[in-house]
């Protein structure tokens, strides 16, 4: 483990991940401990630019323990599914040498040496926008990458998979469909990519951030109580999805926007709905996310083709997807006149992501927002003011990549703690 200075050395690997949006949704595992899921997904990743994970892993045979950190608060390691996580990557760990700094583990060297792991999401943790599926899969690449695995992203997405399920779609960018599997194992559990971020660049996604607050049911318990109460869970898992999974692949593959919106839509509204067929209920929406529903739906029926897709996950928060940026900015003036910011808010701090479509919808200033025309499809509009905490402007991005830039290690090359 390097001759000269044993305990001086502190070797790190800093990588970013994505977070995704399911457009197909998983809801419900048929093995909890390994997490493997009672249908198959398809999500679209989104643009790390404006939300990621980024993870900084180091060891050092001075470190004395494993040790986390998430947004500078430390976490304890003690989990099952970091434990897992750890576990699969140590086993697959191959012999790493770097002369110029005269380091050398063997493959038997990382089971013994301790890690720290720096973790920091630029968007809100357990609120909805698939935190942890970012989290995991920068947890899995970053480890990989630190002790040399050999293997291919879709072998590493099973390994993310035992960390949080959502995290094994996050290990590619584009589109991409995680295979629910039939091994008892999980090993045919795992991600492949259906298409890559510039199959479909049309494409703009804006998000209402509708409460930054955590939600009241985890997903991991909400699924548990799903599996075990739903009726509809039952008959969607095994009569719905798998024939809307071959038709969303259809409409990716051919970019057929009316198909994506409908199969969209109405995915999100039936995982919505199995979510209140669950006893007791559980409720991941509330009267903004209805409402923005409400506006979407009456926006596209008005129109000959639909505009919008949206879908909501495990919380209150809309994801929307335009069909390109003509739409994007017309559904941006929308939510801006319905959902104008409040007085004390600064609109650079309104909408973040990608400005350029707030320009696009002719918006430079507070002052345009007031502004704003009534939507032609709604007469008798009400204004929220408040409702929404903030948007973000995205489109379909990458899969992970290594950062070389020491400038953004999260953890000091020297020290191997938090910056």
């Amino acid at each position: 483990m390097g001759e000269n200075g044993f305990e001086k050395w502190v070797l790190t690997v800093t990588a970013q991940t994505p977070t995704n949006i399911a457009v197909i949704k998983y809801w419900g595992k048929r093995d909890e401990t390994l997490i493997l899921p009672i249908n198959d997904s398809i999500s679209v990743t989104l643009d790390p630019n404006h939300l990621c994970t980024t993870t900084t892993v180091a060891v050092s045979p001075s470190f004395e323990q494993d040790r986390m950190w998430l947004n500078g608060k430390e976490l304890s390691l003690s989990q099952g599914r970091y434990q897992s996580v750890l576990r699969e990557i140590r086993s697959r760990a191959t012999d790493f040498e770097d002369k110029e700094k005269n380091i050398k583990i063997t493959k038997k060297d990382w089971g013994k040496l301790h890690l720290h792991i720096a973790s920091y999401n630029n968007f809100p943790t357990a609120a909805g926008l698939a935190s942890s599926a970012a989290g995991l899969a920068c947890f899995v690449f970053a480890l990989a990458k630190l002790m040399n695995v050999k293997e291919d992203e879709s072998k590493l997405s099973a390994i993310a998979r035992q960390g949080s399920g959502s995290a094994c779609r996050s290990l590619f960018g584009g589109f991409v469909k995680w295979i629910m599997g039939k091994d008892e194992d999980g090993s045919d559990s795992v991600a492949v990519q259906l298409a890559d971020e510039k199959h479909w660049d049309d494409l703009v996604i804006i998000i209402a951030v509708v409460s930054s607050r955590q939600k009241e049911t985890s997903s991991t318990s909400g699924m548990r109580e799903s599996v075990e109460t739903s009726l509809l869970l039952q008959h969607r898992a095994k009569e719905v999805v798998p024939e809307r999974i071959k038709q969303m692949e259809e409409a990716i593959a051919s970019r057929d926007f009316a198909s994506f919106t409908q199969l969209t839509c109405a995915d999100s509204n039936q995982f919505h709905a199995v979510c209140l067929d669950t006893c007791p209920p559980i409720f991941y929406m509330n009267d903004t996310s209805h409402r923005i529903i409400s506006c979407v739906e009456k926006w596209n029926r008005s129109e000959e083709t639909p505009q919008v897709a949206y879908t909501f996950d495990a919380g209150p928060n809309a994801v929307m997807i335009a069909r390109d940026r003509k739409s994007a900015a017309q559904l941006l003036q929308r939510l801006l006149f319905y959902f104008p910011p409040n007085s004390d808010i600064d609109l650079n701090s309104y909408i973040l992501g990608d400005k350029s479509i707030l320009q696009g919808a002719g918006i430079h200033g507070k002052n345009d927002i007031e502004a704003l025309p009534t939507p032609p499809e709604m007469k008798d509009a009400q204004k929220y003011r408040g409702d929404v905490s903030y948007f973000i402007c995205t489109r379909p991005g990458r899969g992970p990549v290594v950062i070389s830039d020491v400038s953004q290690s999260l953890l000091n090359p020297e020290t191997g703690l938090p910056k």
